[in-house]
């Protein structure tokens, strides 16, 4: 080692070689960016025990950042340009990660043999998105974020800290090639393609009912939203909480469909959070079972056959959280090879196929009913309103510390 040893603090080594700050923040200590926890959390943490801790390779590592303070790894970043270097970062659900990254895999070897750097990062939905929101929320230009970036979550998306600066800016946009997009969302307010070409979706999750008949007794099946918020359903309803994503895309849908009373009324008929793996065997359950459980249209699919419980599409729609992918712009065909690659029809078809993530490529069958309906906020609802303001309120009104001004 050249410039420092491995038992040397995070502080030491970043205070001594700046230039190895970005490395150290492009591979998860995000904690660095920040000055106050530079200082706290980086004279706290030798380099080899930090590395040990995030599982990364020693020597590897050290390479990195010595060839940062030698200026290699600058002038690899400012030429990447021209030597065809590109970087992905993306969030998929559980059930289509891996047949994709597999897909990316052959890829990026496929890359590599014609001289072509390609890093992805693909991770888990169950992770979260703070390990990205962190390194996004960092960045003081574009230039030191990857070239594509791809999950559901409206707020790492559309809130100024985070990629809003990057897409008003111009320097993020839509990067899907399609000339249009499925049938199946023809009616869907607004339509989900952005007509101002900042956002690209390639599938959406939507949000359907699993009814435990059993429990639910003499009272009816509710067929959709609004009978959902009959106060016959009270403390009678599972809600995926803890899938902030869709959480918080449900409670804006309601609100801005039925208003903020129906939010106030979804919250009182809330029973308990569940995760949709717990929500599809809760019928075992002994005690406290739900009625009515809201989840990802793919856990109905783990409903036993013969099983009390019952899958319902509302038919005001099945509420969606999207997959949305921006690119960098101007960074020619490699990335453009890698966004067909990810929003391509093989892609398409693992989502809406082995997910039930339906997807908006124009030449997939998505195997739903014709009928099937989506409820989603529009882009008009989303440009003209704060959505963290909105999430805020939203959720102060489900957990019934809202109150409505009465005339």
């Amino acid at each position: 080692m050249k410039y420092f040893v491995a038992s040397d603090s995070l502080y030491h080594i970043t205070e001594q070689y700046p230039a190895t700050l970005p490395v150290f923040i492009a591979n998860g200590f995000t904690q660095l960016a920040d000055p106050q926890k530079r200082e706290t959390f980086g004279k706290a943490l030798q380099l080899e025990i930090a590395l040990m801790m995030r599982q990364l390779d020693l020597d590897a590592f050290i390479m990195l950042l010595e060839q940062a303070i030698e200026g290699k790894e600058h002038n690899m970043a400012a030429n990447s340009h021209d030597k065809g270097g590109i970087r992905m970062k993306g969030l998929l659900p559980c059930p289509v990660r891996l047949p994709l990254q597999e897909s990316l895999d052959a890829f990026i070897a496929s890359k590599e043999a014609q001289g072509v750097m390609i890093h992805a990062e693909l991770k888990a939905a169950s992770m979260g998105l703070d390990w990205m929101k962190d390194e996004v929320a960092a960045a003081s230009s574009a230039d030191e974020l990857d070239d594509m970036y791809m999950s559901a979550g409206f707020d790492m998306f559309f809130e100024e800290a985070y990629f809003g600066r990057f897409i008003r800016s111009g320097e993020f946009a839509d990067p899907i090639s399609w000339k249009g997009i499925n049938p199946l969302f023809s009616d869907v307010n607004n339509s989900l393609k952005d007509p101002r070409g900042r956002y690209g979706i390639i599938a959406v999750v939507p949000a359907v009912f699993l009814v435990n008949t059993e429990v639910l007794g003499e009272r009816p099946v509710p067929q959709s939203w609004h009978d959902l918020l009959d106060p016959i359903y009270e403390k009678s309803v599972s809600l995926p909480v803890s899938d902030f994503d869709l959480f918080n895309a449900i409670l804006l849908t309601i609100d801005k469909t039925y208003g903020r009373e129906a939010v106030m009324a979804l919250g009182r008929n809330m029973m308990q959070s569940m995760h949709p793996a717990q929500m599809v065997k809760s019928e075992r359950q002994k005690d406290n079972k739900p009625a009515i459980t809201i989840m990802p249209n793919f856990f109905t699919k783990m409903v036993k056959e013969g099983s009390v419980m019952k899958a319902v599409w509302p038919e005001d729609g099945a509420i969606i959280s999207p997959i949305f992918m921006i690119g960098k712009k101007g960074r020619g065909k490699d990335l453009q090879d890698l966004v067909d690659l990810v929003s391509g029809r093989e892609a398409a078809s693992t989502l809406a196929h082995q997910g039930l993530f339906p997807s908006l490529h124009p030449d997939i069958d998505n195997r739903l009913k014709p009928d099937a309906k989506f409820l989603w906020l529009g882009w008009e609802y989303i440009d003209s309103n704060n959505l963290n303001q909105q999430f805020a309120a939203c959720h102060e009104a489900f957990n019934g510390q809202y109150q409505t001004v009465k005339a």
